[in-house]
């Protein structure tokens, strides 16, 4: 099996690409040595720093390895996907899922350990949110802010990127259940079903209510959950 000549695009693309489907297709089985750059450089007929930065492409995707003084080694067939790849392709049920997952602990964290400017934060989210009702890409955006505001409060790092992440995929998805509740006919442009559940969290937060904070925040999103589940 050979290579055949690349097009005159983008080479490292090309060079990863063709390397990645020699693995794919099991030509270098997972524990197997690459060929070196000078070799790998020849069959494809480009430079080695070319092959070296393909080869990195492949590294980055973990599908091969770098050992000091060894090689490269393969080290699986298929490329891992990052978080944010893998969200993309989740439905919008299994975001929300996770989502109460990620919320209702942020939300009994922020309960024990919110700031004034915390909760100033949060009674602006409430304000947005009620202003933004009849347009829905404002409200969608405002609701998004409005929790990772909640979140903020909670005042880990981790929780923090991590709802950042799930923020870059969740904005179809409500968009998509604001669309099923209209169907059902649960809403209408001048109301907002979620007002009272959204100002419930916020008294549980700033009474320090940790267990209340929990539970109202699993309900809100238990609600959004069933919608898009039915």
């Amino acid at each position: 099996m050979t290579f055949g000549p690349l097009r005159r695009s983008p080479l490292v693309g090309q060079a990863a690409e063709r390397l990645r489907d020699r693995i794919a297709a099991g030509h270098w089985p997972v524990g197997t040595k690459l060929p070196g750059e000078m070799a790998l450089g020849k069959e494809l007929g480009i430079g080695r720093s070319t092959v070296r930065e393909a080869i990195r492409a492949l590294a980055g995707a973990g599908l091969v390895e770098s050992r000091q003084g060894s090689g490269v080694f393969v080290i699986a067939t298929e490329p891992v996907e990052d978080l944010t790849t893998r969200l993309r392709r989740a439905s919008a049920a299994e975001v929300y899922e996770v989502r109460n997952l990620i919320e209702v602990r942020a939300a009994m964290l922020a309960a024990e350990r919110r700031t004034d400017e915390d909760l100033a934060a949060l009674e602006a989210g409430l304000a947005a949110r009620a202003a933004a009702l009849g347009d829905d890409e404002a409200y969608i955006d405002a609701d998004i802010a409005f929790h990772a505001s909640i979140v903020a409060a909670a005042h880990n790092d981790v929780l923090t990127d991590l709802f950042a992440v799930f923020q870059v995929t969740m904005r179809p998805g409500l968009l998509d259940l604001l669309a099923v509740m209209d169907e059902k006919g649960l809403r209408t442009a001048s109301a907002d079903p979620g007002a009272d559940a959204h100002a419930a969290m916020v008294a549980a937060i700033r009474s320090g209510d940790a267990t209340a904070a929990g539970r109202v925040t699993e309900a809100e999103l238990a609600v959004s959950l069933g919608i898009l589940r039915d």
